[in-house]
């Protein structure tokens, strides 16, 4: 009896940061490796009775990547606060898009191999960063001159399915978004993340399987290596009759290997 075959099935959220000269909200400098915590205000603390602007060049950025990415620009989009805890997270919400994005419906084509492959992209949201925390031997830190810096997350639909085109999606995509302006791609500097949502099935069925979240990945190479290895991992717990349970996972590059991460951020 021939064992039955699977096949992977990848989206992709990438959250990019916005080549603007101030934040999102507030006319806090935009500026990577300043003193921790000098680039802060009232606005993007969080502070009671503060009053956030929206920073036009962010939205122009956003409807601009929509263009390149040839989505649909609605005609109206909208803002909503996502609550939740967490450390780097001054005000303890952020403000994002999530009802009304400012761009939907796109996709990106690029060559892998001999044939051209299309990646469809549900939606090109706006939103803020938070800090950045630190930890130490005794104790953590946050340094949130990173918290408010317009963030545009950009979300495939579940189209990818290989480890090698998902790098090239990747790779393509940043192209694009630096040819642009958009954003300088920096991924030393925490520029551009990445969060992998994969899921196995058996070849020609339809119905998606439970996925797997792999959270903020910072090279597309620690991509490719982390769907490299959950991939077969999947297929083999399948073929071994487990149940494939949906969760959050953090990759270690080091190790070559993740592990269960026990809190999931966010909660609209």
């Amino acid at each position: 009896m021939t064992a039955m075959e699977y096949e992977a099935v990848i989206g992709l959220e990438t959250h990019v940061q916005l080549k603007t000269a101030t934040k999102m909200w507030c006319g806090c400098r935009n500026e990577y490796g300043a003193e921790p915590n000098t680039h802060v205000c009232p606005v993007c603390l969080g502070f009671p009775g503060a009053l956030p602007v929206a920073n036009e060049r962010a939205m122009e950025l956003t409807v601009l990547t929509g263009l390149l990415l040839n989505c649909r620009i609605p005609d109206r989009s909208q803002f909503e606060r996502k609550n939740y805890f967490y450390p780097d997270s001054a005000k303890n919400y952020q403000i994002t898009q999530l009802a009304q994005p400012s761009t939907v419906n796109g996709y990106v084509e690029f060559e892998m191999g001999d044939q051209v492959e299309r990646v469809r992209i549900n939606r090109a949201h706006l939103e803020e960063d938070v800090g950045k925390s630190f930890h130490f031997n005794q104790e953590s830190g946050v340094d949130f001159n990173r918290g408010g810096v317009p963030l545009l997350e950009i979300v495939t639909e579940p189209d990818i399915t290989s480890a090698d085109m998902a790098y090239e999606y990747l790779n393509s995509l940043k192209a694009i978004l630096e040819y642009g302006g958009i954003s300088d791609c920096d991924m030393e500097k925490g520029m551009v993340r990445c969060d992998i949502n994969i899921s196995v099935r058996p070849v020609g069925e339809t119905k998606l399987g439970e996925k797997v979240e792999i959270k903020n990945m910072n090279s597309f190479s620690g991509v490719r290596r982390a769907l490299l290895y959950e991939i077969p991992r999947q297929i083999d717990a399948v073929r071994r009759g487990e149940r494939i349970r949906q969760e959050t996972r953090r990759w270690d590059d080091v190790a070559g290997s993740h592990r269960n991460h026990a809190h999931k951020r966010g909660c609209p």
